[in-house]
């Protein structure tokens, strides 16, 4: 999996790893057990500092995604504890997203599709 980074984000770097480290868990891209790169590795690969991708792997493991140890790094979880729930922050990230659309015009139809698509009907 390729993470990316956009500089000219608002949203701050560690964040932006974590995300798409969840997105690769949940599009299939990243497999359960699946040996995570060291932060140092993953640090170096973007040209960013070791602690951005700590904070990234610290959350990730806070929130169940992945579990880390000195010996074997960080990995991602064999099993992901099912809430069945959208957080609160989640929900006000949704409804951000879903009132620019409507400002912007976007059809309520269109925002399902999506919704359709990254959830894989």
């Amino acid at each position: 999996m390729i993470i990316r980074i956009n500089e000219l984000s608002d949203v701050p770097i560690y964040m932006q790893i974590r995300n798409q480290i969840v997105m690769g868990i949940s599009g299939g891209e990243l497999a359960a057990g699946e040996q995570l790169p060291t932060v140092r590795a993953l640090a170096l690969e973007m040209g960013i500092n070791t602690m951005t991708v700590s904070k990234a792997y610290q959350l990730l493991k806070t929130e169940g995604y992945i579990m880390t140890d000195r010996k074997n790094g960080a990995r991602v979880r064999m099993e992901i504890q099912k809430a069945a729930t959208i957080s609160d922050a989640n929900k006000t990230e949704l409804r951000r997203i879903v009132s620019e659309a409507r400002i912007s015009g976007v059809p309520k139809s269109m925002i399902i599709e999506l919704v359709d698509e990254y959830y894989g009907k």
